[in-house]
């Protein structure tokens, strides 16, 4: 059968306050198109579907509209969507009803009996072939908060065959989870999980995995992912995955990879590039062919970027040098206004340079970009407070212009002029 593996839309995200939603529309049609040329048996969208637990209508009716498509031009695809860390499960479970009847499935909370302890069975969903047999089972586990793992030491794991806390398949020890809670948790819900779909498997059928969380080793964006950091520990051991099952689709991390140098373990990564940092990631879907029940085949098909980042200069360069690259841009574009090219300035500062931005915006008037944001950086850094290492009675004895002559030298590694000094001195002035 054939899996198709997606995550981190980020639906509704802003981009320093300009809106992405002609860059989520070309990505999703683009998907629909993807999932009918390869013939797609299931569609994975493993958490971040939205951006944010408010997410607006308009990101909503996308999603909604996706998934109807979806199901008109692929009507025996299943589709199976869990929460990841930016979205309210509740508001993505609401209209499940709804989206079952459509064969679409979405885990957003851990689901839970009358006596409130967690209904394992409802966490593992069948997938079917073209056959409209079922072909693999899938563990679909959103983003697990505290309070949605079972406790290790009340909950005891069923007749699985696995040991209850199993080891890193890469060699790595699975320690992280034996000394916390939270991790032994989530380690344990898998494990019943997948006992579970062991319990199911008929010969010939698979047992894949969905998850969305930060495992060891794994890269992360710094400017557009938020970290998951719950008790001083986040990352989890590519151990808690069973050799037996086939592939696992991860989310959460935009760039995409492999963990533990498995390729049955992967994260796809963003579609789109969700800030400057990632201007040189490969966005891509994974396509995962599984053969027998047991092998898959893992191979990555590229999203086309319907809008570019840009960075001017390449590096960070004096403001003069810096003009002068923007007044070379070209003046004329065939794109729409919506697929105009977001822009980053970077300038290397040595003092500050007031009025800045109207120099740079003068310089882009009339270029077929969208000026996202000024980037500034200095040659070097003298020692910070931090880095100075000063007592207390030290401490207390500094001045506010002091603090200041030390911060203007953190930041721009040489002495305040004394027009700045005498500014800041005017600015302490009693009723100034």
């Amino acid at each position: 059968m054939r899996l198709l593996h997606t995550s981190d839309w980020h639906l509704g995200q802003s981009l320093h306050n300009f809106e992405r939603n002609y860059e989520h529309q070309c990505f999703l049609d683009w998907l629909l198109d993807t999932i009918v040329a390869e013939q797609a048996d299931a569609l994975l969208i493993a958490g971040d579907v939205f951006d944010n637990a408010n997410p607006s209508s308009a990101s909503q009716r996308q999603l909604y509209r996706f998934l109807q498509q979806a199901r008109a031009r692929a009507p025996r695809l299943d589709l199976i969507v869990i929460a990841g860390n930016h979205d309210s499960p509740g508001r993505l479970e609401a209209p499940g009803p709804l989206l079952e009847a459509h064969g679409t499935q979405v885990i957003g909370n851990v689901p839970r009996g009358a006596d409130g302890r967690i209904d394992v069975e409802r966490l593992v969903l069948p997938l079917t072939g073209k056959s409209g047999a079922v072909e693999a089972w899938c563990l679909a586990i959103p983003f697990l908060r505290p309070g949605d793992v079972p406790r290790p030491e009340a909950a005891p794991a069923p007749d699985s065959g696995q040991p209850a806390a199993p080891p890193a398949a890469d060699g790595a020890a699975a320690s992280p989870a034996a000394a916390d809670p939270y991790l032994a948790g989530i380690a344990l819900l898998y494990q019943q999980a997948f006992a579970v779909a062991q319990a199911r498997r008929q010969p010939g059928q698979a047992i894949v995995a969905m998850g969305h969380c930060h495992m060891v080793d794994g890269q992360m964006s710094n400017d557009s992912e938020r970290r998951i950091v719950i008790g001083g520990t986040e990352m989890l051991p590519a151990g808690i995955f069973a050799p037996s099952i086939a592939y696992a689709a991860l989310g959460h991390l935009h760039l995409a990879q492999s963990v533990g140098k498995q390729e049955r373990i992967r994260y796809c990564g963003s579609p789109i590039p969700l800030s400057f940092a990632e201007v040189g990631y490969r966005h891509q879907i994974l396509r995962i062919d599984i053969e027998n029940g047991a092998d898959a085949e893992v191979s990555s098909i590229p999203v086309p970027r319907a809008v570019e980042l840009m960075r001017v200069p390449a590096k960070p360069a004096p403001l003069e040098q810096v003009l002068e690259e923007l007044a070379a841009l070209p003046a004329d574009s065939e794109l729409a206004p919506d697929a105009h090219p977001f822009l980053e300035v970077r300038v290397l500062l040595d003092a500050p340079q007031p009025g800045m931005r109207a120099r740079v915006e003068a310089a882009l008037e009339g270029k077929p970009v969208r000026l996202a944001k000024i980037e500034t950086s200095t040659p070097s850094r003298a020692p910070s407070l931090d880095d100075a290492q000063l007592t207390l009675d030290q401490l207390g004895k500094l001045q506010p212009d002091d603090i200041f002559k030390r911060l203007y030298r953190q930041r721009f590694g040489n002495e305040a002029p004394a027009e700045q000094l005498s500014a800041f001195a005017e600015l302490m002035l009693p009723g100034a």
